[in-house]
């Protein structure tokens, strides 16, 4: 097949397993008991089909999440039910397989101080390299591990390799000295204090990872390959402090040099292959990166690992242009590459890019709501963008058995996917928007340089309402009296940026957030943020960086409190506003603005709506005078929200009448396309 990606498609050999082109899918948890039989640690057939749909799309590799092998877990762990374990897991081997793809499978001896101690069986069952800080709770300590207790350990991650090769894996990777798992607390100093042979040194803090290998190979054979999940550099400031791209500090993780030591003892031990990030939980952003990190963020530091090894190295890490990844392979400087969420939001990937068809690939958009989000909400792993993910066969689409006249009123992304499912499945769609451009508020959304990934959403969304039989209708407003025309109508009507009537709000220097993003240059070294959103908190970020004083004014006692964001894009936009010195104020409001000045107010309780100051109680200084504060501002930015744009559904609401996205309740990405996707796949 002809592709301008010539090193990209060429096959790579891991050990003595060849593989068939150069993406792999990163392991990404999949452990709810829908996807997986927590009885044995063998993915369910849904789990199974979640995979199988990746190789199918045509990626090479599938690395599996986690299976665990710890010795008193009663649950994912293969070493419960080796004969199920076996027997489930065929499915699953022989369906990746069956598109002449390779599958490893990951197994993980876990979190060590990253894990969630919630009762006295977590405190015994999840174990440190010796007593440390837990991550979650830092008044909390993890106990440390005993000599026999790592030698159980390596046992059974000898067994569980042999149980995966019987069940028909090609591989087994090891997570991992990686992200600030166990093992990875083992090999580096800052948190490994034993002073037995698995302390101290390097070679003795890789012991762990070592005697693994050894027992692995032991149990498989030599030929069996044997992967590390490996983080180049830790990026760790300080306990639960991450470092920025480009900031200088002094590491107290792994640094380069010992990372390129550690890779050259690694392969010594016998891993076959070093698939690389960077990161730790205390830099959570690096492992996970969010929109905010550059594209293959991780390229350079993986680079400099294979400048030291000759096994094949990966490399992960927001590194979704092939391009890019043809340029580095050919060049040598790394293997392959690696993808999770990319593969999450288009199972397809490989195939569209071998064909050219880069265009259509639906682009992840590193948001974490639909994957990592999910699963620390203890849901199944899916995609914001790609409601199918995780439930490929359940929520495929089929033709519709009666064909409708479907009306689509709003192009804005809940608009545009209930007309791209409806029409998908035989329905003859109209979709009208009243504007002249598709996108709605995602348009100014995606405005930020960060944000490139949203606009290639919004540009494939243009596209599939382009190449497919949907007749779009701009500049154009629905009224009540054409609805009777159609059997099913999707209300997807967005919504309206809240206003403030403030004193001295309606001022030109006084702009609110899609205005802000969309066409104002933001003028005066002194600017103002009044909300503490999502969208706030980025706007303070940019101005921040562009050098201006910012003061963020939020009501509430917290800041970013959107729901389904991720730790991960959390702790990373903290560290951005902390490092570019936004200034934040919560439980305070503008009480009002004049000549360049703000008078803000602390309150001791909060209400929705800011004008409404009748209703508020202030904190007070001694004297019994509210606490104020004169700051100045050459600009304010106000971001409080919006408001449904719902009167059309008022007036024509009824049975077949869906009111979607925005206009029903102003949201986000995940919850306007899922919406939309739920309720067009049915009709």
């Amino acid at each position: 097949m002809a592709t301008e990606y010539v090193k990209l498609f060429s096959p790579i050999k891991i050990g003595a397993v060849e593989v068939p082109n150069r993406i792999a899918m990163m392991p990404m948890g999949v452990f709810s008991p829908r996807l997986m039989n927590l009885k044995c640690g063998a993915y369910t057939k849904e789990g199974a089909d979640y995979y199988i749909e990746r190789a199918k799309g045509g990626t090479g590799l599938i690395i599996t999440g986690l299976i665990s092998v710890i010795p008193n877990m009663p649950y994912m762990n293969p070493l419960l039910a080796p004969e199920a374990f076996v027997e489930e897991m065929r499915y699953l081997t022989d369906g990746v397989h069956s598109y002449g793809a390779k599958i490893f499978v990951q197994l993980t001896a876990m979190n060590g101080r990253a894990a969630h101690l919630n009762n006295e069986r977590d405190w015994e069952m999840l174990p440190a390299p010796a007593p440390i800080q837990n991550v979650w709770d830092p008044t909390l300590k993890n106990r440390g591990m005993s000599v026999e207790e790592i030698g159980v350990y390596v046992n059974n991650f000898g067994e569980a390799a042999r149980l995966v090769k019987e069940a028909g894996g090609d591989g087994v990777e090891i997570h991992a000295v990686h992200e600030g798992y166990l093992l990875d607390q083992f090999a580096i100093s800052f948190f490994n204090n034993r002073t037995d042979e698995y302390g101290g040194s390097l070679e003795n803090r890789l012991r762990f990872a070592k005697e693994i290998v050894g027992s692995i190979k032991a149990a498989c054979g030599k030929d069996f390959p044997v992967s590390l999940r490996y983080s180049v550099r830790s990026y760790v400031k300080d306990f639960n402090r991450g470092a920025l791209p480009g900031e200088e500090f002094k590491e107290k993780g792994r640094d380069l040099d010992e990372s390129l030591q550690a890779a050259k003892l690694l392969q010594e031990y016998g891993y076959d292959m070093l698939n690389c990030d960077n990161g730790s939980y205390d830099s959570w952003y690096w492992a996970h990166p969010p929109m905010y990190m550059p594209k293959a963020c991780n390229l350079e530091d993986v680079a400099k690992i294979k400048e030291v090894v000759d096994i094949p190295v990966v490399c992960a890490g927001r590194f979704d242009e092939p391009e890019v990844a043809e340029m580095a392979i050919a060049d040598g400087r790394i293997d392959m590459m690696g993808m999770g969420r990319p593969l999450l939001a288009d199972p397809n990937f490989a195939h569209k890019v071998q064909n050219g068809k880069l265009d259509e690939v639906r682009p992840c958009i590193s948001c974490h709501q639909g994957c990592l989000g999910r699963i620390f909400q203890g849901k199944d792993i899916s995609c914001a963008v790609n409601p199918a993910c995780g439930r490929e066969k359940s929520y495929a689409l089929q033709p519709a058995l009666n064909k409708k006249k479907v009306l689509v009123i709003g192009g804005g992304l809940g608009g545009m996917e209930a007309a791209r499912v409806s029409v998908l499945r035989g329905h003859e769609v109209d979709l009208y928007e009243k504007t002249d451009e598709l996108g709605g508020v995602f348009v100014a959304a995606a405005t930020p340089d960060f944000k490139d990934d949203d606009k290639r959403l919004l540009a494939w969304y243009v596209k599939q309402m382009n190449d497919l039989p949907i007749d779009v209708h701009m500049n154009s407003e629905v009224t009540a009296s054409m609805v009777s025309d159609y059997d099913e109508v999707f209300v997807a009507t967005g919504a309206t940026e809240r206003r403030l009537s403030t004193p001295g709000f309606d001022t030109a220097n006084v702009t609110y957030a899609i205005d802000t993003l969309r066409f104002t240059e933001v003028k005066g070294d002194n600017v103002m943020i009044v909300g503490g959103g999502l969208t706030g908190c980025e706007i303070a970020y940019l101005l921040g960086r562009e050098g201006k004083k910012v003061t963020l004014v939020e009501m509430t006692d917290t800041i970013l409190n959107a729901y389904g964001l991720s730790a991960a894009n959390y702790n990373m936009l903290m560290e951005l506003m902390d490092y570019y010195k936004v200034k934040i104020i919560k439980n305070a409001a503008v009480e009002s603005y004049s000549e360049g000045k703000a008078i803000v107010i602390e309150t001791i309780k909060n209400y929705p709506n800011v004008a409404n100051r009748a209703k508020m109680l202030y904190a007070v200084g001694p004297n019994g005078v509210p606490k104020k504060h004169k700051i100045l501002a050459d600009h304010i930015v106000v971001s409080v929200g919006y408001t449904p744009n719902d009167s059309l559904y008022e007036e024509i609401k009824a049975d077949n009448v869906y009111l979607i996205g925005d206009a029903k309740q102003p949201t986000n990405v995940m919850d306007a396309i899922w919406e939309a996707y739920e309720i067009a796949k049915d009709i």
